[in-house]
């Protein structure tokens, strides 16, 4: 057990949620509408995985560059790594509303640009631009709706934008689905992304600026009419209260609030509260991206090809699977965040990867040893001048299979046995007219991804196990801890540091996704990303406090006094609120 045990809890948060929102329907309003920063977050994130199985066939210099290829997956998230830091700047100099107004505007003119590209040059400009908007979002939405929610249910409020990411996420491979067979196909499906950012944009323009932001800009007035919206009468002095007197203490620290960004960076380093915060938050963000799981979000469809299955609608469809389970795994979070707290869910989600991971490398080992051997009569079959060249020229072409056929340079393709996929096949060059050839004749099926492989199916179900043991946990709790874990003075600039650290790792990840399975094979890849969760999930359980059932003030103090972890039942304050119930 983790420290704190199992914690038993006069009445469910669940219940608490609704009987706020029953009786406050004004914060659901506020949290909805600005958490489709999150589901545009989710769609242009995960569109591109099922874009980029058309794009490629459409253009030919995409087909045949790998880098090119991750260039137009990535780009987006090197935006993201530019709009979160700007977004952190933003967000305490103009606030958090006009922030994801901003952030609209970016969505909008990356969905027009995508949509209209004559080439993947403007493809990567229009995916940019998404990026920008996607990394303001990320850490403006959970912010504002933290800063608007009362604490008893502010972790299933801020979980209801990482709902909405995963839903983005699984809306985007609905999308890419429905628009498999239309012409444009990719086109129609980064241009939707345009819709729901015109929606955000137009509720933003009626709703307030975030009370929190708007009390440190001393407009405390209008912050206190916010205020009485969101919480019972009887509460609403005890908030205001609680605002000033963090307010004041910050001042009589730190100095004054309105100084430029570089002075206010070194104040926030010097002071412990904000760097042990610094600490955990990054912590968590990197630990998020080190699992692997935008591999599987930005190349699902990839990487069920890799499993061996070789159609592009084929490989949408079973990627629907992983996206919705994504989609329940989130649900599972709001149910259970605010009442086994963040840091115990991602301790247990890490497990859940790591075991998840190593079955997957051990699934992709056994799919490559077991591939379908290359046969000399199918490969000549097609003629000499389309059997490829490095197997023509082998030392020892008997011992080819289809895995040798794919990794070969120039790259080449492995049309299967006209009985059977799992019997010896071609090894082709690659080439439109041999894979209308092979697809004409009966049940031979043209690879360039993956080969067939009898573990294919359970490798889709592995991929269903790893989303839904990352998704309650490392999915949305790491976006939790960063709205509520930083003073009020610094929660823009905490968040977008921490921000851009997730992004940052993201990039480095899905810019080598694809490199590193071609260097390491799809085996050697997911153990790496093993290994590397199992490095996060030590940093978590020494670095990263519990902050659930606290007051956004309460976690300075236990920042303040510094945490230390323990294995067995220790309660914190978090534990010792909830049995004082």
């Amino acid at each position: 057990m983790v420290e704190g045990g199992v914690t038993a809890v006069s009445r469910t948060e669940l219940t608490e949620f609704w009987r706020t929102i029953w009786r406050t329907p004004y914060i659901m309003r506020l949290a909805l509408s600005a958490g489709i920063g999150g589901l545009l977050f989710g769609y242009d994130t995960g569109v591109i995985s099922g874009a980029l199985l058309y794009i490629r066939d459409d253009f030919d210099s995409v087909k045949n560059n790998t880098f090119l290829r991750e260039t137009i997956v990535s780009m987006a998230v090197a935006g993201a790594v530019i709009g979160a830091a700007f977004g952190g700047w933003l967000n305490d100099k103009c606030g958090r509303k006009k922030s994801i107004l901003l952030a609209d505007m970016l969505f909008v003119a990356g969905a027009i640009l995508m949509a209209a590209a004559p080439g993947p040059w403007m493809i990567i400009i229009g995916r940019i631009f998404v990026g920008l908007g996607v990394g303001m979002a990320s850490m403006t939405a959970p912010l504002y709706i933290s800063e608007a929610s009362p604490a008893r249910v502010r972790g299933a409020l801020v979980s209801t934008n990482g709902l909405l990411i995963t839903g983005g996420a699984f809306l985007s491979y609905v999308i890419n689905y429905a628009f498999t067979k239309t012409p444009g196909t990719w086109r129609w499906m980064l241009g939707v992304a345009g819709f729901p950012a015109l929606i955000q944009f137009l509720l933003m323009l009626w709703l307030p600026e975030s009370p929190r932001w708007l009390y440190m800009e001393n407009k405390t007035d209008e912050a206190r009419k916010i205020l009485e919206k969101i919480y019972p009468a009887e509460e609403v002095e005890e908030e205001v209260q609680a605002l000033k007197a963090s307010i004041e203490a910050e001042k009589a620290q730190e100095g004054p609030v309105n100084e430029n960004f570089f002075a206010k960076l070194k104040a926030a380093w010097g002071n412990v509260v904000v760097r042990r915060g610094l600490y955990a938050g990054i912590t968590v963000q990197v630990a998020q991206q080190f699992v692997g799981i935008n591999t599987v979000m930005y190349y699902s469809p990839t990487i069920v090809q890799f499993a061996g299955f070789a159609s592009n609608s084929t490989a949408l469809a079973l990627s629907l699977i992983t996206s919705g389970l994504n989609v329940v795994g989130t649900i599972i979070s709001m149910l259970f965040v605010d009442r086994y707290g963040r840091r115990r869910l991602m301790i247990v989600s890490m497990f859940g990867i790591i075991v998840c991971l190593v079955v997957l490398s051990v699934m992709f080992f056994e799919a490559a040893s077991h591939a379908p051997p290359v046969s000399h009569s199918e490969s000549f079959n097609f003629s000499v001048n389309s059997t490829c060249p490095s197997f023509v020229q082998a030392s020892n072409p008997a011992s080819w299979n289809c895995m040798t056929c794919l990794n070969a340079s120039p790259k080449c393709a492995f049309c299967s046995n006209g009985a059977s996929q799992y019997q010896p096949g071609a090894c082709l060059v690659v080439d439109d007219g041999l894979k209308d050839k092979c697809h004409s004749e009966q049940h031979r099926v043209w690879f360039t991804e993956g080969c067939p492989s009898k573990f294919g199916i359970f490798t889709v179900l592995l991929l269903g196990l790893y989303i839904i043991s990352y998704a309650p946990g490392m999915g949305t709790a790491p976006w939790i801890v960063n709205s509520e874990i930083y003073p009020l003075r610094y929660r823009g600039l905490g968040g977008g540091t921490a921000a851009v650290s997730n992004w940052v790792a993201n990039l480095i990840v899905s810019e080598s996704f694809l490199t590193l399975t071609e260097a390491l094979g799809s085996a050697g890849t997911f153990l790496l990303f093993a290994g590397f969760s199992f490095l996060g999930l030590v940093a978590i359980f020494f670095v990263v406090p519990e902050t659930k059932g606290l007051q956004l003030e309460e976690i300075e103090s236990v920042l303040q006094e510094g945490y230390k972890p323990t294995l067995f039942c220790c309660k914190g304050k978090a534990e010792e609120k909830d049995s004082g119930r």
